[in-house]
């Protein structure tokens, strides 16, 4: 049977890290392009190397030409400028729009039946350019943002109760950033819900540092930002698409009528498979829930508006 191949635009930290994970499925073969020369060729060669430490046949190669990506199955595009310290999401914008809507055009060329999983940010809207740029249908572009989001909260819910990660289920919606929406009625450890296992200020805490996540990182890391769990959520999504799956995780996914949002892509719970977004699912929501989520659709929205002008004026 022949290998899948992954293709991941962006030779940076998350591409890099996304290329080396995909690699030890021993599953796929990984092109890694980035306009840097010899970057992605240096980090392929060096994961190539590693194979046989490591147990994998993988084929992992690095070009700086979108020829070199031609007949993939799944795209993951990471490219963009990194957010620095003291930067907002939204000041990411302008840029990001311009590189992504770039990139999206290339890649359709060479493969127009491919799967598109954005990861740059603000997530939300270069998840809306890249669908805009395709043409493809909404099922076969998404964006990663609640696997992460999600993987974070699972994190400090199981460092705070000293538990296994394992033991959480978490969903958190909405936009991937301050206005992101985790569920704490459906949040639980070992079954039980989590409002059971510590008192409110607590957990009030620990979504605060949710939301704050990413800017925790930049600000530790004073030169760049999270790359290690964004990349293994974005190999999550792939693993859950090409392996046909059918995993429910929390993703930007085009919203049609659900939830209220029409239009707009959004951090929802979706069905992963063969073919991209099976499913979007609509969860029972409070009205103080449905209230963020909408507050957090309208902060997405105004981004939207802000690429559209972006688009009209190139």
């Amino acid at each position: 049977m022949p290998r899948v191949k992954i293709s991941v635009v962006g030779a940076g930290n998350v591409g890099g890290s996304i290329a080396q994970r995909l690699a030890e499925k021993n599953w796929y073969d990984v092109a890694l392009l980035d306009v840097i020369d010899g970057m992605p060729q240096g980090k392929a060669l060096d994961l190539l190397e590693a194979g046989p430490v490591c147990g994998y046949d993988s084929i992992v190669s690095g070009g700086n030409h979108y020829d070199f990506t031609a007949g993939s199955s799944v795209v993951v595009i990471t490219s963009g400028i990194a957010r620095k310290p003291g930067m907002s999401r939204d000041e990411l914008l302008e840029t990001n729009t311009k590189i992504v809507s770039s990139v999206v055009r290339e890649i359709v060329k060479r493969s127009p039946e491919a799967i598109i999983i954005v990861v740059a940010n603000p997530l939300d809207a270069m998840t809306y350019v890249a669908y805009r740029a395709s043409g493809f249908p909404k099922q076969r572009v998404m964006g990663m943002a609640g696997v992460l989001d999600s993987a974070r909260f699972r994190s400090f819910i199981a460092e705070a109760l000293k538990v296994s990660v394992d033991n959480i289920q978490a969903m958190v919606l909405g936009g991937h950033g301050d206005s992101m929406v985790p569920l704490i009625r459906y949040t639980t450890v070992a079954g039980r819900p989590i409002e059971e296992w510590m008192p409110k200020e607590k957990l009030e805490a620990l979504v605060k540092r949710t939301r704050e996540g990413g800017a925790e990182i930049v600000n530790l890391l004073k030169t760049g930002s999270a790359f290690y769990a964004p990349a293994a959520s974005a190999v999550e999504m792939v693993e859950a698409i090409v392996r046909d799956q059918k995993k429910i995780l929390p993703c930007a996914a085009l919203c049609e009528g659900e939830y209220g949002f029409e239009g707009l892509f959004m951090g929802v719970p979706v069905k992963l498979g063969e073919g991209g977004v099976k499913e979007i699912l609509e969860y029972d929501l409070t009205f103080e829930e449905r209230a963020a989520l909408e507050s957090s659709g309208k902060a997405v929205q105004e981004l939207c508006q802000q690429v559209d002008r972006i688009l009209m004026n190139k």
